[in-house]
């Protein structure tokens, strides 16, 4: 009875030690799952779902009071406006600018199509590459994950080296994603420079999968 006393005695001692370990903190999981779905949100054309799950995120990363997590949720929210050639300031970063790491200041200069040389080695990995490279399209072909090889095509629209090649990658992989809100700018991209060299038969193709691809009124 004794021997038994002590073995219950020590499975409790036992669970109160392991309850006496703190959980882990639940705002890494939070705010990734509503930036995941902020992103797909964006990129599928709905901003309302987009604007109430990015606010939720931020919300879970600024308990933290750490400059730089916010910093880069913002810059993320901006590289998918610059993915789907939406031409804006990047105000969530900017109020946060003076704050933030060389880094998160080097990304808003290249999202804004303005990175140097000096910039490219603090940049994510897979686009150092298109910095000052006067190959854009091999480049951007080498970029693997979807979103990044759609923010890096459009950073180079913006910074006026997006050629044929590079907005025809563009269109594949928002069209392979089925991201509806790149793939119409892109395709409008498209259709503007059909026009423009007087391919009047590109032109209305393409109209015809624009059409397709918009939204109902």
């Amino acid at each position: 009875m004794n021997t038994r006393i002590f073995i219950v005695a020590c499975v409790l001692m036992a669970l109160a030690a392991c309850s006496s370990n703190p959980p882990p903190p639940q705002w890494p999981a939070e705010a990734k799952g509503s930036s995941e779905r902020a992103t797909e949100a964006w990129l599928s054309g709905d901003s309302r779902i987009e604007a109430a799950e990015f606010n939720r995120a931020r919300a879970e990363v600024a308990r933290t009071g750490q400059v730089a997590l916010v910093a880069r949720l913002e810059l993320l929210r901006c590289a998918t406006r610059v993915a789907s050639l939406v031409v804006e300031s990047c105000a969530g970063f900017d109020a946060l600018a003076q704050d933030a790491a060389p880094a998160e200041q080097a990304y808003a200069r290249y999202l804004a199509g303005t990175a140097h040389a000096a910039d490219a080695a603090l940049l994510p990995e897979v686009h150092r590459s298109l910095v000052g490279n006067a190959a854009p399209d091999v480049a951007l072909a080498a970029i693997q994950d979807p979103l990044s090889q759609l923010v890096a095509a459009g950073v180079l629209f913006r910074s006026g080296r997006a050629t044929p090649g590079v907005i025809t990658q563009a269109v594949n992989t928002a069209s392979a994603r089925g991201w509806r809100r790149p793939l119409l700018a892109w395709l409008q991209v498209q259709q503007q420079r059909a026009s423009a060299a007087g391919d009047a038969a590109a032109s209305a193709a393409l109209q015809r999968r624009i059409d397709l691809v918009a939204p109902p009124r």
